[in-house]
């Protein structure tokens, strides 16, 4: 179960490196016993951040991904999103890489597998 929260001024939080993803900072909004599969954050990637070098990514939680601010580019559909465009990722659901030009923010929402 996320900790619980009556209303967070996510302003106050700090940026803190993302463990794993070099280019990436996010604010924790929320989390888990197990951060890395149940958590719900604000990332924000780097102006410039290529994930090539990881390849596709797969995962075992679900997670959701709603793109506030920039513009991230999948490198496998050849297309970018912008402000306004979400995706639901199931476990296993291949998606990326990815890169920014403008870098850019996203409220992601990870959710473990029964």
């Amino acid at each position: 179960m996320k900790d619980e929260h009556e209303f967070l001024d996510v302003g106050e939080l700090p940026w803190t490196p993302a463990a794993g993803s070099p280019g990436v900072s996010e604010r924790v909004l929320a989390a888990g016993p197990d951060a890395a599969v149940e958590v719900t954050r604000l990332a924000r990637w780097a102006p410039g951040l290529d994930t090539s070098a990881a390849g596709v990514i797969r995962h075992t939680y679900y997670e959701e991904v709603y793109l506030l601010e920039g513009e991230l580019e999948d490198l496998t559909l050849g297309r970018t999103f912008t402000p306004g465009h979400y995706a639901s990722r199931p476990p296993g659901m291949p998606h990326g890489p990815y890169r920014t030009g403008p870098g850019c923010v996203m409220l992601e929402i990870r959710t473990p597998a029964p």
